[in-house]
């Protein structure tokens, strides 16, 4: 396990590269608003628009992607690096909710704190969001592509949600992303267990 490194030394780490250097993008970081589950921004006075120089290049192949697939669609970025001290207090935040689920456990380490995950979601033409029939960190049943088959044929989701989904997946998986089975906008850049064994994670 290589040594961590602060928040406050990454922009000086050729490892990263900040958000703002990859073209095409839009940048909407849920956890420096008030606008999430817990109500408050958890990154300031931190500049959480940093990814791992790996993800960065794997996020600019989806930016191409989309520019041949879906011309005027825009990807969104809703969290990108996440320091273990805001992993920690995300955890704190949903102890004895039962949906701790949810989240990695600090002692382990989210992916996002190593600069190699994203949560993302896509912008039409308009700029608007697509509809993927919830919203990000909806932490209920409905937002788990592993479910969502079921919910399709049930009618809690319309084939223009699922098709949504199934479009920002295309855009991620094959840029070397991996998805998981819980939430529609979480992907990890490459295997969780490798990156946790080679790569410096952001304390």
């Amino acid at each position: 396990m290589e040594p961590g490194v602060a928040s406050e030394d990454i922009a000086g780490s050729p490892e990263f590269r900040h958000l703002s250097s990859i073209a095409g993008i839009a940048v909407d970081l849920r956890y420096a608003t008030s606008n999430n589950f817990v109500g408050r921004d958890l990154y300031s006075p931190f500049d959480c628009a940093w990814l791992h120089r790996d993800a960065a290049a794997a996020l600019e192949n989806v930016v191409a992607w989309l520019a041949r697939e879906r011309p005027g669609y825009t990807a969104l970025v809703l969290d990108a690096l996440r320091p273990q001290r805001v992993q920690e207090q995300l955890w704190n935040a949903l102890e004895g909710t039962g949906l701790q689920m949810y989240l990695a456990n600090p002692v382990r380490g989210s992916i996002h704190s190593y600069g190699m995950a994203l949560d993302i979601t896509l912008l039409d033409e308009a700029g608007v969001e697509l509809d993927m029939g919830t919203g990000f960190d909806d932490m209920t049943e409905l937002s788990h592509p592993a479910l969502e088959e079921g919910f399709l044929v049930a009618g809690q989701l319309t084939d223009e949600q699922v098709a949504n989904r199934r479009l920002l997946r295309a855009g991620m998986l094959g840029a070397g992303f991996l998805g998981i089975n819980t939430e529609w906008w979480h992907f990890d850049c490459g295997d969780r267990e490798l990156v946790r064994a080679t790569f410096r994670r952001v304390l």
